[in-house]
């Protein structure tokens, strides 16, 4: 008898073991799935394929947290990844915001992943990342934001004056210096604030103006505008990646290139119908004068760079050589290009 029932103990404990072998993460996101959360689809697909089913991510599209939370979350243990925009936070996330300056100059969502990848190796950058015990994994590369808006459309600086825009980070210093007033209210909230009156324009990249509806209420959208993009990394919790076994994080740090490359290859796919989209919806294609946009740099461009070095560089940070990386970075993408 006492030999059937250790029997049933280890057979028991074997089972026990034979479940906790697996891992299952719960990832935070927002909105519904779309281009800009297709990475992350693609990354929890390739890491269950390597890992025949052992390594699972379960993505949460607003069941976890809300946007402005979610580095909060990683912080505590919450859940193991997740996806932020720098512009939601500023301050916890300072030394990333240098790719959300204004007129920075990165023109595709390639040059996008490539500065972003070698900023987040900057020393600076997992210091101040290590603080909110995350380690980012990859970007969330995004095109030049454009607004959609309702009424006269803003193609000059004087009809921006006064203009309501939705905004986050250096883009809402960019409208601001032009006379706009920028509010940061998150990518869900943008439908209801421009429906609302709220604000008078939605600044966001083409996924999102069709995500959140905000296309929808429009009657024209800027085509050449501009001004720059946010930047909204996927983090990990320190603790979970660090915990995965050998071949659990080899599974997850080899998917990363062909998840952004699928990003990519989807993105592509979008761009090139949005013209029918707009089309489509009886939205006006606005293009602004070159005249126009040379007074919006001036004006935005310069000024708000050199402020951000200051203030970064007074609050300790190695601002100068975070803007100068970016700069480099996307000088050697071109001429390998």
């Amino acid at each position: 008898m006492k030999s059937m029932k250790t029997a049933v103990v280890a057979a028991l404990t074997l089972g026990f073991a034979g479940e906790a072998i697996a891992t299952e993460w719960n990832v935070s996101v927002w909105g519904k799935r779309r281009a800009f959360t297709e990475h992350v689809e693609k990354l929890a697909e390739l890491v269950a394929e390597k890992t025949d089913g052992e390594f699972t991510m379960n993505i949460s599209y607003g069941g976890l947290s809300q946007p402005k939370e979610n580095l909060d979350g990683i912080s505590i243990g919450a859940f193991e990844m997740a996806q932020f925009c720098a512009g939601y936070h500023r301050d916890k996330n300072r030394a990333i915001t240098v790719l959300e300056l204004p007129f920075i100059g990165v023109n595709t969502l390639e040059e996008e992943v490539a500065v972003s990848h070698a900023l987040y190796e900057h020393p600076a950058v997992k210091e101040e990342m290590a603080q909110w015990n995350a380690r980012i994994l990859m970007t969330s590369p995004m095109p030049q934001y454009n607004l959609v808006g309702v009424g006269e459309p803003r193609d000059t600086l004087d009809s921006m004056n006064g203009m309501r825009v939705r905004a986050t980070g250096g883009l809402g210093e960019a409208f601001k210096a032009v006379g706009g007033v920028p509010t940061s209210v998150s990518a869900p909230e943008a439908y209801q604030a421009m429906e609302s009156g709220v604000v008078d324009t939605v600044a966001f990249a083409q996924h999102a103006h069709l995500s959140f509806g905000t296309i929808n209420q429009a009657t024209w959208w800027t085509a050449n505008l501009n001004p720059g993009t946010v930047n909204c990394p996927i983090v990990v919790n320190t603790d979970a990646y660090e915990m995965l076994s050998d071949d659990e994080r080899e599974a997850l740090d080899s998917s990363i290139d062909e998840s952004i490359q699928h990003y990519l290859d989807n993105y592509a796919e979008l761009l090139a119908r949005w013209d029918d989209v707009l089309e489509e919806k009886g939205v006006e294609k606005v293009m602004i004068s070159d005249e126009e946009l040379a007074k919006f740099r001036e004006v935005a461009a310069g000024p708000i760079r050199d402020q951000w070095i200051a203030d970064m560089s007074a609050q300790g940070l190695p601002a100068q050589e975070l803007y100068d990386l970016v700069i480099a970075t996307l000088e050697e993408t071109r001429a390998s290009n």
